[in-house]
């Protein structure tokens, strides 16, 4: 029982004494990061505001004013620390390599990421455009920093990474998706008739556009047959 009451005082002793000597240090520290959180959210805030009134896209504006918050807050705990006589040498190095590593083993997911943001900045298509790429087609429904969900004619979701979106052929037909088909006729049939007949059949489809007729003509002059 003694000991143990021993071992007590021994405790209480040195909580009293890490109290005495770093309670200031303590309250100080606790009183920078709380400022730094709540000026963070109010700059955030600001930020975002001041970004949306230029034309910048808002997914692109709340990125931008999240990493500003986030860099705020890091400085904040890092003089947080200093306050408390903590060496922020070793935090940063540390900080550094597993960086470094995440890097490394997200790489897809930054190269996403930054897709993301030069398609939000160029808008090569919109929401509701038709677009086809590496044979994959389909309406926009959304794009995200970093991929872009597509909806095809069978209702089919489709999420494409923005990676794949940069540095390649995109084709955009916007409100309508481009289709083409071939006709095979042979050499003795009226070709007129043949193509004034073709558009009638088109132009009954209750899934064409108004607005754009449909073209249709000779393609190819093949070995057993004219190709419309």
């Amino acid at each position: 029982m003694d000991k143990e009451l021993e071992e007590v005082s021994q405790f209480y002793n040195i909580v009293i004494e890490f109290i005495t000597n770093y309670s200031f240090q303590i309250i100080g520290a606790i009183i920078i990061f709380s400022i730094g959180l709540v000026a963070s959210k109010y700059i955030q805030k600001y930020t975002l505001k001041l970004l949306l009134k230029t034309s910048m896209d808002e997914t692109i504006s709340g990125f931008i004013s999240n990493i500003v918050r986030f860099i705020i807050v890091a400085m904040m705990a890092i003089l947080a620390l200093g306050k408390l006589g903590i060496s922020i040498g070793p935090f940063i190095a540390a900080l550094g390599a597993v960086s470094l590593t995440a890097g490394l083993a997200l790489q897809g997911s930054v190269s996403n990421f930054a897709a993301g943001v030069v398609l939000i900045a160029t808008k090569p298509f919109k929401i509701g455009d038709t677009i086809k790429m590496h044979d994959v087609y389909g309406e926009v429904q959304e794009i995200k920093l970093a991929y872009t969900i597509l909806i095809n004619e069978d209702k089919e979701q489709i999420t494409i990474p923005n990676k794949y979106m940069i540095g390649d052929v995109l084709i955009n037909s916007y409100s309508y998706r481009l289709v083409e088909g071939k006709v095979r006729v042979s050499y003795d049939s009226n070709i007129d008739k043949a193509i004034a007949l073709i558009k009638d059949v088109i132009s009954t489809c209750k899934d064409t556009s108004d607005e754009n007729e449909a073209i249709v003509g000779i393609e190819e002059f093949a070995d057993s047959s004219i190709d419309i």
